[in-house]
């Protein structure tokens, strides 16, 4: 405890541990183990260079920025030599078990006006299936399909970590092995004011809050999950957020494609539907790879058509990647050159006051640190992008209502689901928004893509009804 009071001190801290006589023992713990997560070293930094403005965040030189360029959906898959190509090398890649899932799950239901971790909700349209269910489902069906092991490495946060581990031994982790599926905490930082104070919540409390979705990286180092990767002779890491359950968990020519270019960062990207839809945009500057959020992005860039009429920024972010372990450790080892920046977000932070007790400002009035995984992209050696779509890789589960809601989450899956008997020359009434008018929905242990529903089907199911709700398993 003083060797530590005595760091705070020197650190000019020290007023963390300012009502340390008034905690009972229980409280003092707490406060213990809060003020043992801060790198001090780390936030001088950052107080310095972000906070008090010595240096300041580098601004995108936009005159110089490039549409990036990407791997183009062709028009007959199977056709196609080179995606053909790249599919048996990642096929290869998940039989000889170099292919691990990660799913960041940091997030509580808040937004939906859920009480739990975002990954307990249900999305799916008939049996109400979670979000972890379907992950769970799609990773079992790969393992059986490759006949690998594919561990699933799960991060969730300091708020939602013991019920996410909780939910999973209740429902017996899916059909997956309990050591199959391994939960580490994303890491936290703490928030200071415009001084650039560590805050206090309460007494015994740090603000603190997770480092963003780019503290993944460090949070494999640090949880020993990237040490076990590698004694495993994992090579690749398919990454994707807990929020969208049309993700292609795994998806081997994605994987193929990342692993003949040698990349050390590969990425999917959706092509933009209008000029100021709320992705990123993957871009070149300096002939480096890098997404620019759509927040940041000029009015006069977004609205740039090319010959042909279409969006010359067109390529958007949808936080689905696949990463080499070798670049995650090369990111993360002590003192590396490649280590992703702390951005800077102005807050409005609740803050303990001896004459008011615990204030909730109404203007921001400090600051949060947090970093981007799509920073390592300008560290990356061959960045790949290439194209997905829509229903066959995103529809997010973000507002209660609206835009990228369970309702349009709801009608994406099963105008995916349609899509698929549809190829195989099943009609499937639709409603005037292309949704069925009788619930449909497909297990991923059925299948999980077009290719795999089409090999199930042709095995399994062609006697099924469809004029009523139907639940393909």
């Amino acid at each position: 405890m003083e060797a530590l009071r005595e760091r705070f001190e020197a650190h000019g801290q020290g007023h963390v541990f300012k009502y340390w006589g008034e905690l009972d023992e229980a409280q003092q713990s707490a406060l213990l183990a809060q003020a043992e997560e801060i790198d001090l070293d780390e936030l001088d930094h950052l107080v310095r260079t972000l906070v008090k403005g010595d240096s300041h965040e580098e601004s995108v030189d936009f005159s110089a920025l490039q549409p990036a360029p990407y791997e183009s959906l062709p028009e007959d898959l199977g056709a196609d030599e080179r995606w053909q190509e790249a599919k048996a090398m990642g096929e290869e890649a998940l039989k000889s078990g170099k292919v691990a899932a990660f799913t960041v799950a940091g997030g509580q239901g808040t937004r939906l006006g859920y009480d739990g971790p975002k990954g307990t909700y249900p999305v799916s349209p008939i049996k109400s299936k979670t979000l972890f269910q379907i992950f769970a489902e799609k990773v079992l069906a790969a393992r059986l399909r490759y006949g690998c092991e594919l561990p699933w490495y799960i991060m969730t946060s300091h708020i939602n970590h013991e019920a996410t581990e909780s939910f999973f031994k209740e429902n017996g982790f899916f059909g997956l092995s309990e050591g199959g599926v391994k939960f580490f905490k994303q890491g936290r930082m703490p928030a200071v004011d415009f001084e650039g104070k560590i805050v206090l919540e309460n007494k015994d409390t740090i603000a603190m809050s997770p480092d963003g979705h780019g503290g993944a990286l460090r949070a494999l180092d640090r949880s020993g999950a990237l040490a076990e990767m590698t004694d495993k002779g994992i090579e690749a890491l398919s990454y994707f957020q807990v929020d969208n359950p049309l993700v292609q968990v795994i998806d081997p020519y994605f994987i193929g494609f990342h692993l003949q270019a040698e990349s050390d960062m590969s990425s999917k990207m959706l092509p933009k539907a209008y000029e100021k839809e709320k992705l990123g945009h993957f871009c070149e500057l300096e002939g480096k790879s890098v997404v620019v959020e759509y927040s940041d992005m000029p009015d006069e860039l977004t609205a740039q058509r090319d010959e042909d009429g279409k969006l010359r920024f067109i390529a958007g972010s949808i936080a689905i990647h696949v990463v080499s372990v070798s670049f995650i450790r090369n990111l993360t080892a002590p003192g590396s050159d490649l280590s992703l920046p702390f951005h800077l977000a102005k807050k409005k932070i609740a803050y303990f006051s001896e004459t008011e007790g615990i204030v909730k400002p109404s203007e921001p009035n400090g600051a949060k640190f947090e970093m981007f995984v799509f920073d390592a992209l300008p560290f990356a050696k061959n960045p790949v992008i290439i194209e997905a779509t829509r229903l066959g890789d995103f529809s997010p589960v973000k507002n209660a209502e609206g835009v990228d809601s369970p309702k349009t989450c709801e009608d994406d899956q099963q105008k995916l689901f349609a899509g698929w008997l549809n190829a195989q020359g099943v009609e499937i009434a639709l409603d005037s928004n292309g949704v069925p008018i009788s619930k449909l929905e497909v297990s991923p242990l059925f299948a999980y893509n077009s290719e795999t529903f089409a090999e199930a089907w042709e095995a399994s199911a062609k006697d099924t009804d469809f004029g009523s709700d139907a639940y393909l398993s």
